[in-house]
């Protein structure tokens, strides 16, 4: 695709990463600022599914807002950086580049979260994240396929 053609245009590029700033001023305050309040312990899990499967296999232990909250806000969250990331960073386009790309981001959210005790470092999160972000992949892998389509039309 030559650059600076449809949704490549400059002025589409500039909405995109005008987006990509807002969601990330939006994530922060998420993630580091809005009802978080540093703790006096670290909190971590590094067991793989250890928080998933207890929210999969064990539903009626949690109140609807805490299993929708842990385990799709997880997701749903984080399905825009997988629409802006291949959008607006062209080697991040390849399958493992992304996956990549998002894990090293996520890590780094959640080592930050450790690190000043607002929140928890958890690899469920970066595992539920990365779905998310995988979806938002998904569906930008789509929306080029349609773009294309409708050009050969």
């Amino acid at each position: 695709m030559q650059k600076g053609r449809g949704i490549y245009k400059p002025w589409i590029m500039m909405l995109v990463a005008v987006f990509a700033i807002v969601y990330l001023w939006i994530m922060g305050n998420l993630l580091f600022i809005h009802g978080r309040a540093p703790g006096d312990r670290y909190q971590y899990n590094l067991v793989p599914l250890e928080t998933i499967g207890p929210l999969l296999l064990e539903r009626e232990r949690y109140s609807t807002e805490a299993w929708v909250k842990n385990l799709f806000g997880n997701i749903v969250l984080f399905i825009p950086l997988g629409i802006w990331i291949p959008w607006l960073f062209r080697p991040c386009r390849t399958g493992l580049k992304f996956t990549m790309t998002v894990i090293v981001l996520l890590l780094a959210v959640e080592l930050a979260q450790l690190v000043l005790r607002v929140g928890s470092f958890d690899v469920d999160d970066i595992i539920l994240n990365t779905i998310g972000a995988w979806i938002g992949n998904i569906v930008f892998r789509l929306f080029i396929q349609l773009m294309k389509t409708r050009r050969l039309e």
